[in-house]
């Protein structure tokens, strides 16, 4: 006796196979191009977050919450612009190469680069730039200061100079006090990038804390060391309002 025959609908117990493979590819094409951005290009990657943001609905950006804030004293959640992003990405392109800098010149025992919530911070020793008791750039503070101008040059952020000093009592005919030697120095810096090196003065400012910043106790000679520095501080952009004058002008 014939069995009858049973029709099998085939196109519709495997249409899943074809979102299947289009998830398969998109998730493809997604490494892919996360592998050829391996060393991060900011306008790559701005172009690849407005690209994904389109593909995924075009509704917020995929880039916008990152999740609650890691900052001491902030609580809740702190929402990130793609820009906050791309700009913490660019601060830490700016960091490697002042460190790449330091290692090659041989400097990274009186230099550091420190990353901190403010920006990025390039600390000098006093000696490395100044002899004792003197606010006088030496010559090879200013080939130092012309090797870094340029990596600052590739940020339009505002860059602050901050002089500082250990706790011992000024002895110079010149400066009555730590203030004004931190002071001079800090100005000292300011007009060297931008009279050699082409620094926009708007971009520029100039703090003098004296001997009251210390970075370490100043217990020993070793310490106040330590303590007596010129910092120049990289301000990160969200920080742009607690400098006058708005938004940084453009170019260096």
């Amino acid at each position: 006796m014939k069995r009858p025959s049973v029709k099998v609908k085939h196109g519709s117990m495997e249409r899943w196979l074809i979102t299947y493979a289009d998830m398969i590819t998109l998730l493809l094409i997604f490494f892919i191009v996360m592998y050829t951005i391996s060393r991060v290009d900011i306008m790559k990657f701005q172009y690849l977050a407005e690209s994904l943001n389109r593909v995924m609905g075009g509704g917020a950006m995929i880039f916008q919450e990152l999740g609650p804030s890691l900052t001491p004293g902030i609580s809740g959640t702190e929402i990130e612009t793609p820009s906050d992003v791309i700009d913490k990405i660019e601060m830490e392109n700016i960091r490697q190469e002042l460190v790449s800098f330091i290692e090659k010149a041989g400097l990274a025992a009186k230099v550091s680069v420190i990353s901190e919530e403010r920006g990025i911070v390039l600390s000098f020793q006093d000696e490395v730039l100044f002899k004792i008791g003197s606010a006088e750039l030496t010559p090879q503070a200013k080939q130092i200061i012309a090797k870094v101008a340029p990596i600052l040059m590739k940020t339009p952020n505002y860059i602050r100079i901050e002089g500082h000093t250990c706790d011992l009592p000024i002895r110079n005919a010149l400066y009555r006090s730590n203030w004004e030697l931190s002071s001079a120095r800090a100005l000292a810096t300011v007009q060297e990038l931008i009279n050699a090196n082409g620094l926009s003065p708007q971009r520029l400012s100039a703090v003098a804390y004296g001997e009251y910043r210390p970075r370490v106790p100043n217990t020993s000679e070793a310490n106040r060391q330590l303590n007596r520095r010129v910092d120049i501080v990289i301000l990160r952009s969200k920080f742009k309002g607690s400098e006058a004058g708005g938004a940084p002008a453009d170019g260096g």
